[in-house]
């Protein structure tokens, strides 16, 4: 079993919620896969592997505007019954070269009613051991005076903490896939 190393429990009471409603969280995902490996999966390849290894969760990933690089959108499109009918992703910075991705969740029900939008800056690493580790900062970006708990940014760390597990456990029995 793989130890997913996360920093929001033990922060949550000194957390960095600022004055312009913006609360800041960081985790560290350790993976005995290589980071190239894991970026071309959860990265360049996600809207084809994804929706193959998720079929009953989600239903299509689609780029809806742009190319695929820094200021497109990615709608991703849950299967009819999901608590979310769909997301929609702006890519803020895609670098293949130092394996950095930054999207920010722009619409979607996954914001509720407290979120005006949520940024993430991924960074794959080489860990010692020849595996790797994700280092994920999230900024949750208030509406107005909103208050938030940890149960907000819990529930939707384990979606992406999910897909996340599935994608390893996938590449660990397909050592020749994105190798």
């Amino acid at each position: 079993m793989i130890n997913y190393a996360t920093n929001t429990d033990a922060r949550w009471c000194s957390q960095a919620l600022s004055s312009m409603g913006v609360y800041s969280d960081t985790d560290e995902y350790p993976s005995p896969i290589s980071p190239s490996r894991l970026f071309k999966a959860l990265v360049v390849d996600a809207h084809n592997l994804i929706p193959k290894l998720l079929p009953n969760s989600v239903k299509s990933i689609e780029i809806i505007q742009g190319d695929g690089g820094a200021g497109s959108i990615k709608q991703f499109n849950f299967v009819e019954g999901n608590q979310v009918k769909n997301i929609k992703n702006r890519i803020d910075e895609i670098d293949e070269e130092t394996l950095t991705y930054n999207y920010t969740l722009i619409e979607g029900e996954a914001l509720k009613d407290k979120f005006a939008s949520i940024a993430h800056e991924i960074k794959f690493e080489a860990a010692p051991d020849g595996g790797s580790i994700s280092k994920v900062t999230s900024k949750y970006y208030l509406k107005g005076d909103v208050e938030i708990n940890e149960e907000d940014i819990k529930a939707s760390k384990e979606i992406v903490l999910g897909i996340y597990k599935v994608v390893e456990a996938y590449l660990l029995q397909n050592p020749d896939v994105y190798a």
